[in-house]
Protein backbone atom coordinates (compact mmCIF):
# COMPACT_ATOMS: atom_id res chain seq x y z
CA UNK A 1 0.00 0.00 0.00
CA UNK A 2 2.94 2.64 0.72
CA UNK A 3 4.40 1.77 -2.66
CA UNK A 4 1.12 3.04 -4.38
CA UNK A 5 1.22 5.98 -2.31
CA UNK A 6 4.45 6.99 -3.33
CA UNK A 7 3.81 6.18 -6.91
CA UNK A 8 0.71 8.76 -6.51
CA UNK A 9 2.86 11.44 -5.04
CA UNK A 10 5.15 11.45 -7.85
CA UNK A 11 1.93 11.05 -10.24
CA UNK A 12 0.65 13.92 -8.54
CA UNK A 13 3.87 16.26 -8.52
CA UNK A 14 4.04 15.49 -12.42
CA UNK A 15 0.01 16.40 -12.93
CA UNK A 16 0.60 19.42 -11.04
CA UNK A 17 3.98 20.41 -12.86
CA UNK A 18 2.07 19.56 -16.37
CA UNK A 19 -1.30 22.01 -15.62
CA UNK A 20 0.78 24.51 -13.79
CA UNK A 21 1.27 27.21 -16.97
CA UNK A 22 -2.60 27.39 -17.38
CA UNK A 23 -3.82 27.44 -13.55
CA UNK A 24 -2.21 30.05 -10.85
CA UNK A 25 -2.81 27.67 -7.88
CA UNK A 26 -0.80 24.63 -9.53
CA UNK A 27 1.94 27.41 -10.46
CA UNK A 28 1.87 28.71 -7.07
CA UNK A 29 1.95 25.48 -5.90
CA UNK A 30 5.24 24.41 -7.82
CA UNK A 31 6.69 27.49 -7.71
CA UNK A 32 6.55 28.07 -3.96
CA UNK A 33 8.48 24.81 -3.34
CA UNK A 34 11.29 25.04 -5.67
CA UNK A 35 14.56 26.34 -3.62
CA UNK A 36 12.44 25.26 -0.93
CA UNK A 37 15.38 23.11 1.10
CA UNK A 38 17.94 25.53 0.28
CA UNK A 39 16.08 28.66 1.90
CA UNK A 40 15.45 26.65 5.10
CA UNK A 41 18.72 26.25 5.73
CA UNK A 42 19.62 29.57 4.80
CA UNK A 43 16.60 30.95 7.67
CA UNK A 44 16.41 28.43 10.05
CA UNK A 45 18.49 28.68 13.18
CA UNK A 46 17.89 25.56 15.11
CA UNK A 47 19.98 26.73 18.06
CA UNK A 48 16.56 27.58 20.15
CA UNK A 49 14.07 24.99 20.41
CA UNK A 50 11.30 24.03 17.63
CA UNK A 51 7.95 23.53 17.57
CA UNK A 52 6.54 22.62 13.60
CA UNK A 53 3.12 23.50 13.46
CA UNK A 54 1.66 22.29 9.77
CA UNK A 55 -1.95 23.63 8.34
CA UNK A 56 -3.73 22.64 5.38
CA UNK A 57 -5.11 26.20 4.18
CA UNK A 58 -6.46 29.06 5.87
CA UNK A 59 -8.79 27.49 7.88
CA UNK A 60 -6.55 25.44 9.71
CA UNK A 61 -4.30 28.26 9.98
CA UNK A 62 -7.31 30.03 12.25
CA UNK A 63 -7.78 26.82 13.86
CA UNK A 64 -3.32 26.48 14.77
CA UNK A 65 -3.86 30.25 15.68
CA UNK A 66 -4.30 30.39 19.05
CA UNK A 67 -1.99 27.49 20.07
CA UNK A 68 0.53 29.17 17.94
CA UNK A 69 0.14 32.80 20.02
CA UNK A 70 -0.23 30.91 23.08
CA UNK A 71 3.37 28.93 22.08
CA UNK A 72 4.95 32.41 21.28
CA UNK A 73 3.39 34.36 24.51
CA UNK A 74 3.66 31.74 27.43
CA UNK A 75 7.09 29.93 26.13
CA UNK A 76 8.99 32.53 23.93
CA UNK A 77 12.19 30.90 24.32
CA UNK A 78 10.68 28.34 21.49
CA UNK A 79 10.72 28.91 17.16
CA UNK A 80 7.98 28.43 15.63
CA UNK A 81 8.35 26.91 12.20
CA UNK A 82 4.74 27.13 10.38
CA UNK A 83 4.33 25.43 7.17
CA UNK A 84 1.45 25.54 4.68
CA UNK A 85 0.06 22.88 2.31
CA UNK A 86 -2.05 25.09 0.14
CA UNK A 87 -1.35 28.15 -1.58
CA UNK A 88 -4.68 29.93 -1.01
CA UNK A 89 -3.39 29.93 2.93
CA UNK A 90 0.64 30.44 2.17
CA UNK A 91 -0.01 33.55 -0.58
CA UNK A 92 -2.11 35.16 2.22
CA UNK A 93 -0.79 34.34 5.53
CA UNK A 94 3.20 33.78 4.24
CA UNK A 95 4.04 37.19 6.16
CA UNK A 96 2.33 36.45 9.56
CA UNK A 97 4.61 38.16 12.32
CA UNK A 98 3.23 35.28 14.84
CA UNK A 99 5.45 32.32 13.71
CA UNK A 100 9.68 32.77 13.19
CA UNK A 101 9.71 31.04 9.65
CA UNK A 102 7.03 30.25 7.11
CA UNK A 103 7.11 27.98 4.27
CA UNK A 104 5.35 25.72 2.48
CA UNK A 105 5.34 21.79 3.10
CA UNK A 106 7.59 19.60 0.80
CA UNK A 107 5.78 17.02 -1.33
CA UNK A 108 5.40 13.96 0.64
CA UNK A 109 8.41 11.77 -0.18
CA UNK A 110 10.69 9.99 1.97
CA UNK A 111 13.49 12.15 0.98
CA UNK A 112 11.99 15.14 1.77
CA UNK A 113 10.38 14.06 4.90
CA UNK A 114 13.93 13.01 5.96
CA UNK A 115 15.53 16.43 4.70
CA UNK A 116 12.52 18.56 6.22
CA UNK A 117 13.17 17.17 9.59
CA UNK A 118 16.87 17.02 9.56
CA UNK A 119 17.08 20.83 9.06
CA UNK A 120 14.37 21.25 10.90
CA UNK A 121 15.08 19.29 14.02
CA UNK A 122 11.67 19.72 15.70
CA UNK A 123 11.10 19.12 19.35
CA UNK A 124 6.81 19.44 18.67
CA UNK A 125 5.37 19.06 15.66
CA UNK A 126 1.27 19.70 15.61
CA UNK A 127 -0.54 18.97 12.58
CA UNK A 128 -4.41 21.07 12.69
CA UNK A 129 -7.13 18.75 12.24
CA UNK A 130 -5.72 16.37 9.46
CA UNK A 131 -3.09 16.32 7.35
CA UNK A 132 -1.93 13.04 7.44
CA UNK A 133 1.14 12.71 5.55
CA UNK A 134 2.15 8.93 5.59
CA UNK A 135 6.36 9.61 5.21
CA UNK A 136 6.16 12.83 7.27
CA UNK A 137 4.41 10.78 10.34
CA UNK A 138 6.79 7.35 9.64
CA UNK A 139 9.83 9.34 9.85
CA UNK A 140 8.53 11.38 12.99
CA UNK A 141 7.91 8.13 14.62
CA UNK A 142 10.82 7.09 13.82
CA UNK A 143 12.67 9.92 14.95
CA UNK A 144 10.76 9.40 18.56
CA UNK A 145 9.69 13.63 17.72
CA UNK A 146 6.63 14.57 20.19
CA UNK A 147 3.67 14.67 17.42
CA UNK A 148 0.11 15.89 17.94
CA UNK A 149 -2.89 16.33 16.46
CA UNK A 150 -5.54 19.49 17.51
CA UNK A 151 -9.05 19.86 16.52
CA UNK A 152 -9.06 16.64 15.27
CA UNK A 153 -12.98 15.00 14.07
CA UNK A 154 -13.42 11.65 12.77
CA UNK A 155 -16.59 9.99 10.98
CA UNK A 156 -17.58 6.92 10.71
CA UNK A 157 -16.57 6.89 6.64
CA UNK A 158 -13.85 8.18 6.81
CA UNK A 159 -10.32 6.13 5.63
CA UNK A 160 -9.10 4.74 8.96
CA UNK A 161 -12.14 2.57 9.28
CA UNK A 162 -12.39 1.11 5.77
CA UNK A 163 -10.66 -2.64 4.98
CA UNK A 164 -8.50 -0.58 2.76
CA UNK A 165 -7.91 1.91 5.69
CA UNK A 166 -4.56 0.06 7.39
CA UNK A 167 -1.86 2.41 6.48
CA UNK A 168 -3.58 5.36 7.86
CA UNK A 169 -4.57 3.92 11.06
CA UNK A 170 -1.06 2.91 11.61
CA UNK A 171 -0.23 6.78 11.16
CA UNK A 172 -2.63 7.22 13.89
CA UNK A 173 0.26 5.51 16.13
CA UNK A 174 2.70 8.47 15.55
CA UNK A 175 1.05 10.99 17.84
CA UNK A 176 1.77 10.76 21.61
CA UNK A 177 -1.97 12.47 21.95
CA UNK A 178 -4.81 13.10 19.27
CA UNK A 179 -6.45 16.27 20.82
CA UNK A 180 -10.03 15.64 19.12
CA UNK A 181 -13.34 17.77 19.01
CA UNK A 182 -16.00 15.65 20.46
CA UNK A 183 -16.73 12.35 21.98
CA UNK A 184 -17.91 10.54 19.04
CA UNK A 185 -14.51 10.93 17.16
CA UNK A 186 -12.91 9.77 21.03
CA UNK A 187 -15.56 6.61 20.71
CA UNK A 188 -14.79 5.80 17.06
CA UNK A 189 -10.68 5.95 18.01
CA UNK A 190 -11.29 3.65 20.80
CA UNK A 191 -12.64 0.64 18.15
CA UNK A 192 -9.36 1.18 16.79
CA UNK A 193 -7.25 0.41 19.69
CA UNK A 194 -6.46 4.53 20.05
CA UNK A 195 -6.79 5.42 24.20
CA UNK A 196 -4.51 8.38 23.64
CA UNK A 197 -6.98 10.90 22.91
CA UNK A 198 -8.57 14.19 24.91
CA UNK A 199 -11.69 15.46 23.83
CA UNK A 200 -10.88 19.05 24.11
CA UNK A 201 -13.20 20.46 21.64
CA UNK A 202 -12.00 22.96 18.97
CA UNK A 203 -9.73 25.78 19.18
CA UNK A 204 -11.83 27.85 16.38
CA UNK A 205 -14.06 28.79 19.19
CA UNK A 206 -11.05 30.55 20.97
CA UNK A 207 -9.76 31.96 17.36
CA UNK A 208 -13.24 33.85 16.87
CA UNK A 209 -13.35 35.07 20.77
CA UNK A 210 -10.06 36.71 19.87
CA UNK A 211 -11.34 38.18 16.59
CA UNK A 212 -14.64 39.85 18.35
CA UNK A 213 -12.34 41.19 21.09
CA UNK A 214 -10.40 42.92 18.92
CA UNK A 215 -12.99 43.42 15.98
CA UNK A 216 -12.01 46.68 14.39
CA UNK A 217 -14.39 49.79 13.95
CA UNK A 218 -15.16 50.39 10.85
CA UNK A 219 -16.51 54.22 10.15
CA UNK A 220 -17.60 53.49 6.58
CA UNK A 221 -19.77 50.14 7.49
CA UNK A 222 -21.22 52.48 10.56
CA UNK A 223 -22.33 55.01 8.21
CA UNK A 224 -23.93 52.77 5.49
CA UNK A 225 -25.71 51.23 8.15
CA UNK A 226 -27.13 54.57 10.08
CA UNK A 227 -30.41 53.55 12.25
CA UNK A 228 -31.22 50.59 10.04
CA UNK A 229 -30.88 46.66 10.69
CA UNK A 230 -28.19 44.98 8.94
CA UNK A 231 -27.96 41.77 7.35
CA UNK A 232 -24.42 40.21 6.26
CA UNK A 233 -24.16 37.55 4.17
CA UNK A 234 -20.43 36.02 4.67
CA UNK A 235 -18.28 34.02 1.80
CA UNK A 236 -21.25 33.81 -0.65
CA UNK A 237 -20.95 32.18 -3.84
CA UNK A 238 -23.63 33.07 -6.87
CA UNK A 239 -26.58 30.57 -5.79
CA UNK A 240 -26.38 32.09 -2.37
CA UNK A 241 -25.91 35.74 -3.70
CA UNK A 242 -29.36 35.58 -5.90
CA UNK A 243 -31.23 34.54 -2.80
CA UNK A 244 -29.83 37.14 -1.12
CA UNK A 245 -30.17 39.85 -3.47
CA UNK A 246 -33.95 38.90 -3.51
CA UNK A 247 -34.31 38.96 0.59
CA UNK A 248 -33.18 42.79 0.36
CA UNK A 249 -35.17 43.27 -2.65
CA UNK A 250 -38.48 42.24 -0.61
CA UNK A 251 -37.15 44.35 2.56
CA UNK A 252 -36.25 47.57 1.62
CA UNK A 253 -36.23 48.85 5.06
CA UNK A 254 -32.85 46.34 5.45
CA UNK A 255 -29.32 46.87 4.89
CA UNK A 256 -27.22 44.63 3.23
CA UNK A 257 -23.66 43.64 3.57
CA UNK A 258 -22.63 40.92 0.47
CA UNK A 259 -18.95 39.49 1.14
CA UNK A 260 -18.47 37.35 -1.67
CA UNK A 261 -15.84 34.60 -1.36
CA UNK A 262 -14.13 34.92 -4.83
CA UNK A 263 -13.96 38.57 -5.82
CA UNK A 264 -15.80 37.45 -9.18
CA UNK A 265 -16.40 40.78 -11.54
CA UNK A 266 -19.62 38.98 -13.25
CA UNK A 267 -21.24 37.57 -10.16
CA UNK A 268 -20.52 41.46 -8.31
CA UNK A 269 -21.80 43.41 -11.78
CA UNK A 270 -25.25 40.99 -11.68
CA UNK A 271 -25.82 41.82 -7.72
CA UNK A 272 -25.02 45.63 -8.89
CA UNK A 273 -27.62 44.87 -11.75
CA UNK A 274 -30.47 43.07 -9.99
CA UNK A 275 -30.35 45.13 -6.71
CA UNK A 276 -34.02 47.21 -6.93
CA UNK A 277 -32.41 49.09 -4.21
CA UNK A 278 -29.17 49.73 -5.43
CA UNK A 279 -25.54 47.92 -4.53
CA UNK A 280 -22.19 49.86 -4.19
CA UNK A 281 -18.57 48.11 -4.05
CA UNK A 282 -16.99 48.91 -0.53
CA UNK A 283 -13.64 50.08 -2.73
CA UNK A 284 -15.89 52.55 -4.94
CA UNK A 285 -18.53 54.04 -2.19
CA UNK A 286 -18.47 57.65 -1.79
CA UNK A 287 -21.01 59.37 1.06
CA UNK A 288 -23.20 59.68 -1.84
CA UNK A 289 -23.92 56.44 -2.81
CA UNK A 290 -23.80 55.38 0.75
CA UNK A 291 -27.94 55.58 0.69
CA UNK A 292 -27.69 52.38 -1.07
CA UNK A 293 -29.33 49.27 -0.30
CA UNK A 294 -26.51 46.83 -0.74
CA UNK A 295 -22.81 47.26 0.35
CA UNK A 296 -20.55 44.50 -1.67
CA UNK A 297 -17.36 43.76 0.61
CA UNK A 298 -14.94 43.52 -2.16
CA UNK A 299 -11.57 43.40 -0.06
CA UNK A 300 -10.07 41.12 2.69
CA UNK A 301 -9.69 40.84 6.07
CA UNK A 302 -12.62 42.78 7.02
CA UNK A 303 -15.76 40.30 7.35
CA UNK A 304 -14.94 39.27 10.70
CA UNK A 305 -15.39 42.87 12.24
CA UNK A 306 -18.31 43.55 9.89
CA UNK A 307 -20.42 40.63 11.55
CA UNK A 308 -20.25 43.02 14.89
CA UNK A 309 -22.34 45.34 13.32
CA UNK A 310 -25.20 43.26 12.17
CA UNK A 311 -28.11 41.71 13.56
CA UNK A 312 -28.62 38.64 10.57
CA UNK A 313 -26.58 36.81 9.01
CA UNK A 314 -25.98 34.18 6.70
CA UNK A 315 -23.02 31.93 5.82
CA UNK A 316 -22.16 31.05 2.32
CA UNK A 317 -20.93 28.11 0.50
CA UNK A 318 -24.19 25.14 1.29
CA UNK A 319 -25.24 25.15 -2.32
CA UNK A 320 -21.38 23.94 -3.40
CA UNK A 321 -18.96 21.69 -1.63
CA UNK A 322 -19.91 23.09 1.92
CA UNK A 323 -20.70 26.12 4.10
CA UNK A 324 -17.60 28.44 5.40
CA UNK A 325 -17.04 29.85 8.84
CA UNK A 326 -20.00 29.93 10.61
CA UNK A 327 -18.40 30.34 14.41
CA UNK A 328 -17.33 34.70 13.05
CA UNK A 329 -20.99 35.28 13.01
CA UNK A 330 -22.45 33.27 15.52
CA UNK A 331 -19.43 34.94 17.95
CA UNK A 332 -21.24 38.09 17.59
CA UNK A 333 -24.28 36.25 18.68
CA UNK A 334 -26.13 36.65 15.52
CA UNK A 335 -28.83 34.20 13.75
CA UNK A 336 -27.76 32.06 10.88
CA UNK A 337 -29.08 30.77 8.10
CA UNK A 338 -27.13 29.04 5.24
CA UNK A 339 -27.44 26.20 2.42
CA UNK A 340 -27.69 22.55 2.43
CA UNK A 341 -24.33 21.39 2.46
CA UNK A 342 -23.81 21.35 5.85
CA UNK A 343 -23.25 18.01 7.39
CA UNK A 344 -19.97 17.77 7.80
CA UNK A 345 -19.68 20.81 10.35
CA UNK A 346 -20.64 19.54 13.74
CA UNK A 347 -20.94 23.36 15.02
CA UNK A 348 -23.40 23.90 11.96
CA UNK A 349 -24.96 20.61 13.11
CA UNK A 350 -25.21 21.50 16.91
CA UNK A 351 -26.54 25.23 16.52
CA UNK A 352 -29.56 23.88 14.11
CA UNK A 353 -30.57 21.25 17.05
CA UNK A 354 -30.36 24.41 19.03
CA UNK A 355 -32.27 26.83 17.11
CA UNK A 356 -29.24 29.64 16.35
CA UNK A 357 -29.11 28.34 12.99
CA UNK A 358 -31.24 27.17 10.01
CA UNK A 359 -30.77 25.25 6.54
CA UNK A 360 -32.36 26.27 3.55
CA UNK A 361 -32.52 24.67 0.32
CA UNK A 362 -34.84 27.89 -1.51
CA UNK A 363 -36.06 31.62 -1.27
CA UNK A 364 -39.22 30.17 0.64
CA UNK A 365 -37.50 28.86 3.17
CA UNK A 366 -34.88 31.52 3.52
CA UNK A 367 -37.85 34.17 4.00
CA UNK A 368 -39.17 32.02 6.36
CA UNK A 369 -36.92 31.80 8.44
CA UNK A 370 -36.17 35.63 8.37
CA UNK A 371 -39.53 37.29 8.76
CA UNK A 372 -40.43 36.09 12.18
CA UNK A 373 -36.48 37.39 12.98
CA UNK A 374 -37.27 41.14 11.36
CA UNK A 375 -40.70 41.72 13.15
CA UNK A 376 -40.45 39.84 16.55
CA UNK A 377 -37.74 41.73 18.55
CA UNK A 378 -37.91 38.98 21.73
CA UNK A 379 -37.23 35.81 19.19
CA UNK A 380 -34.20 37.72 17.40
CA UNK A 381 -32.83 37.98 21.00
CA UNK A 382 -33.76 34.78 22.13
CA UNK A 383 -31.68 33.65 18.69
CA UNK A 384 -29.26 36.10 19.53
CA UNK A 385 -28.01 34.66 23.03
CA UNK A 386 -28.65 31.24 21.74
CA UNK A 387 -25.94 31.36 19.34
CA UNK A 388 -23.20 33.83 21.65
CA UNK A 389 -24.13 31.29 24.41
CA UNK A 390 -23.04 28.60 22.22
CA UNK A 391 -19.68 29.95 21.13
CA UNK A 392 -18.67 30.78 24.73
CA UNK A 393 -19.60 27.65 26.25
CA UNK A 394 -16.84 25.64 23.84
CA UNK A 395 -14.41 27.92 24.50
CA UNK A 396 -11.18 26.36 26.14
CA UNK A 397 -9.60 23.80 23.87
CA UNK A 398 -6.34 25.95 23.20
CA UNK A 399 -5.76 25.85 27.04
CA UNK A 400 -6.46 21.99 27.57
CA UNK A 401 -3.74 21.10 24.63
CA UNK A 402 -1.05 23.48 25.84
CA UNK A 403 -1.43 22.63 29.48
CA UNK A 404 -1.05 18.81 28.67
CA UNK A 405 1.78 18.87 25.97
CA UNK A 406 3.63 21.74 27.53
CA UNK A 407 3.18 20.96 31.28
CA UNK A 408 5.65 17.59 30.27
CA UNK A 409 8.83 20.56 29.67
CA UNK A 410 8.17 21.66 33.42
Amino acid sequence: MKVLYNIAMGCYNTAVAAVSPWYEKARLWRNGRKGLFERMEKSIDTDSPIVWIHVASLGEFEQGRPIIEKIKAERPEYKIVLTFYSPSGYEIRKNYQGADYIFYLPLDTVANARRFLDIVKPEIAIFVKYEYWINFLSELKTRNIRTYIVSAIFRSNSIFFRPFGEMWREALDTFEILFVQDENSKQLLSKLGCDNVIVAGDTRFDRVAQIAAAAKKIDLVEQFKGENRLFVAGSTWGPDEELIVQLANDNPSVKFIIAPHEMDESRMAKIEQTAVGGAVRYTEVANSSLDKQILILDTMGMLSSVYGYAEFSYIGGGFGVGIHNTLEAATFGLPIAFGPNYQKFKEARDMISLGAATSITNYEELKAWFSPLLSDPQHLTAVSQISKEYTAKHQGATDIFFKTVFSKQE
